[in-house]
């Protein structure tokens, strides 16, 4: 709630899937209204006027300008983040702003993202991963350092988006590129899990067509000799939804994650389980995933609290700094 008791008034930019999930999230906050809408498809913005009928709904960004927003969601394809959260800063649209993963597009458009910001409210980048009970669980078991030493890791991130495209589709790239959708994720993991990477080798298949960059492996190195390998794929059969995960070894065992579950396998002890429906992960309200409504909850909290945000830009910066390391290793 703000400060003097009165609704958080909200705007989402993009009508798209994400979009659309967290305007319906946002919309269930009872210290929040979705004051505005924005998208340039007439459908969406027909669709939104009967879902949300006393918001402003839209095709002009800058008709956010004059709403006194409290903050803005940007949930457009990754390629335009820069050109919206620069125009939202600087026509003053909101002071607080949260984006979907990644922040922008390239290292340096998200460091430049990152100097305005210093200048406004709270910011936050989508990786939502981070509100998920089993990699917080993770990160919990890592910081009791109950692997001893860690010596190395393996992370993967597969989806079949894009399993049944034909050679010459140019569909996937609208998205971006494989390494940034859905890599972005792990590569958050992985950054918060171990601190900072750095790229040693890194492979890139464009299979769709010359620049849709559909499948990427890479190798890192990481604090006290730590290796890691990355495999990204949005072409792998059999995933229903997207799969992240981490294997992760140790000078006293291994430890695997994915959305669902953990395995923890220490050298003298027998193995240990848990799984994500026995870690309390409920929520007041379910779209999409728990982590989602949690995210939200955090940046609110973080918005009204006047507190930095998990995933502010700054930390997102680290992912883009080593999204950027792929693509050169890759040229």
């Amino acid at each position: 709630m703000s400060t003097d008791g009165s609704k958080l008034r909200v705007g989402v930019i993009g009508l798209g899937k994400m979009g659309v999930m967290h305007a319906c999230i946002l919309n269930t906050f009872p210290h929040i209204t979705v004051a505005a809408l924005c998208d340039k498809s007439v459908l969406m913005r027909k669709i939104a006027k009967k879902a949300f009928p006393n918001a402003t709904i839209t095709d002009d960004l800058g008709r956010f300008a004059d709403l006194s927003l409290n903050a803005v969601y940007v949930a457009t394809p990754i390629p335009v983040h820069y050109q919206i959260i620069k125009e939202v800063y600087d026509q003053k649209i909101a002071p607080n702003v949260f984006t979907e993963k990644t922040l922008s597009s390239s290292f340096q458009q998200s460091q430049e993202l990152c100097a305005i910001a210093d200048n406004f409210g709270v910011n936050m980048v989508g990786y939502m991963k981070r509100f998920a009970v089993t990699f917080n669980k993770a990160k919990e078991l890592l910081n009791r350092c109950v692997l001893g030493d860690l010596v190395s890791f393996e992370a993967y991130a597969f989806s079949s988006d894009f399993a049944e495209i034909p050679e010459g589709s140019k569909i996937s790239m609208l998205r971006g590129g494989v390494i940034e959708d859905l890599g972005s994720h792990v590569v958050d993991m992985a950054v918060w899990l171990f601190g900072d990477l750095t790229v040693e080798s890194a492979t890139v298949n464009y299979r769709c067509t010359p620049l849709s960059e559909d499948d990427v492996t890479f190798y890192v190195n990481g604090f006290g000799g730590l290796q890691g390998k990355f495999e990204v794929s949005w072409r792998k059969r059999g995933y229903r939804m997207p799969e992240f995960g981490l294997t992760i070894h140790g000078t006293m065992g291994t430890l695997h994650v994915n959305d669902d579950e953990l395995r923890l396998e220490l050298n003298q002890s027998p193995p240990a389980k848990w799984y994500r429906h026995d870690m309390d992960d409920n929520v007041d309200f379910l779209l999409g995933g728990p982590e989602y409504y949690r995210e939200t909850l955090h940046f609110f909290n973080a918005v009204t609290s006047g507190q930095h945000a998990v995933s502010d830009f700054c930390s997102a910066l680290k992912v883009d700094y080593l999204l950027e390391q792929v693509r050169e290793k890759c040229r």
